[in-house]
């Protein structure tokens, strides 16, 4: 990955690029930024630029023999930890290699239900374990191959469980010479103080519209209202952008048409109090990937929150497509500020449990029979 690869965002490439020149580089980054963002674009841009062989002022060369092989993500001292689902193919990232390589070839603007997706993770979700963590100190502990640094990229550590992580912290308190870490995370907030104390945090925003819709029509040839459009609905994050336009609507775990339909659908199901068929839709979620069950509680606190923003005058805030819109002004008749606050209180509880896995059709019909009766 090159950083003329990536648009926008010259302020955080030019401070990398001047750590590395100005040999001010940490040990330890933390990309810091939300979902679709380029955070791990960027990542992989370090990666390649501090190895290149003929480094140029703004990038890495992309031609030496250590360029080729980050770019095919083959470089013997680049090494790679990411949640994984326990399969029977494996509990570490080194069981899944070949897949990760194929998926993050295609864009670095990936979320983890469509890596869960891609591995066949079903239901179960991801999370990076203690024997990987074994794996990090024993790569480690060799010598550079090849390249002047060894570079270890972790792909959402925020997933890593307290044994994992405490082992991280052990080797970023006395990190192996000449070897670089790369964290790229979209929730700090739920990493060890600990190991945000022993990184250097670099923040990484989400992309503009207007950057998005310029990817869309250079990377996948959308006409420029098209690509609008879809920059509009991602509201930044590249990776939905990439699903809108792929019109990949169902099968991820994301918002879009295919969730809408399923919770408007909840919604005036619960309005009727047609008990049979809220049975018949806890069911249905109860067969959903254990991902696309928490997408759909995300994407349904997401529409509450602009159904407040819309009953407190604030439309000018919303970002939704017609049929959305057309849902909010409609429900936002029936329900009261109370009504809302009580429904994402349990919204927010739900996705908790479902978290620490509770069963989720019990979860479901819990949630549709309280709305029900705080609808009616």
């Amino acid at each position: 990955m090159l950083f003329n690869e990536i648009i926008g965002l010259d302020e955080t490439k030019q401070f990398l690029l001047q750590a590395v020149q100005r040999n001010h580089l940490a040990h330890a980054l933390l990309f810091d930024g939300p979902t679709g963002s380029a955070n791990l674009a960027l990542a992989l841009a370090l990666a390649q630029y501090v190895n290149c062989e003929d480094k140029q002022p703004d990038d890495a060369c992309g031609r030496c023999a250590s360029c080729i092989k980050i770019q095919k993500l083959v470089h013997p001292d680049l090494h790679m930890v990411f949640p994984v689902a326990n399969l029977s193919k494996g509990k570490t990232s080194e069981a899944y290699l070949a897949d990760w390589r194929k998926f993050l070839l295609a864009t670095p603007y990936r979320t983890l239900s469509g890596w869960l997706e891609t591995m066949g993770a079903d239901n179960k979700q991801g999370n990076i374990s203690a024997e990987e963590a074994r794996n990090i100190l024993q790569k480690l502990s060799l010598k550079s191959y090849e390249g002047a640094y060894k570079i270890m990229i972790i792909w959402l550590p925020e997933l890593m469980n307290v044994t994992s992580a405490n082992a991280l912290l052990k080797v970023l308190e006395e990190p192996p010479a000449q070897t670089l870490f790369l964290l790229v995370t979209n929730q700090s907030d739920k990493l060890l103080i600990t190991i945000l104390s022993r990184t250097q945090r670099v923040a990484i925003r989400a992309f503009t519209d207007e950057e998005v819709a310029t990817y869309l029509r250079q990377q996948q040839n959308l006409d420029e209202t098209t690509a609008r459009r879809f920059a509009y609905l991602a509201d930044g994050n590249l990776a939905e952008a990439l699903r809108l336009s792929q019109q990949d609507s169902v099968s991820t775990g994301n918002a879009g048409p295919g969730q809408h339909t399923w919770f408007a659908d909840w919604m005036r199901t619960c309005y009727r109090q047609d008990l049979i068929s809220l049975v018949k839709q806890a069911d249905q979620f109860d067969g959903f990937s254990k991902e696309k069950q928490k997408g759909l509680l995300d994407y349904s606190i997401r529409l509450y929150r602009d159904l407040f923003l819309w009953q407190q005058g604030a439309a000018e805030l919303l970002r939704l497509p017609d049929d959305e819109l057309a849902f909010v002004k409609n429900f936002a008749k029936i329900l009261t500020i109370d009504h809302i606050e009580r429904i994402v209180h349990d919204l927010n509880e739900a996705a908790y449990h479902l978290e620490r896995n509770a069963r989720a059709k019990m979860i479901m019909l819990d949630m549709s029979l309280t709305f029900s009766r705080l609808i009616r």
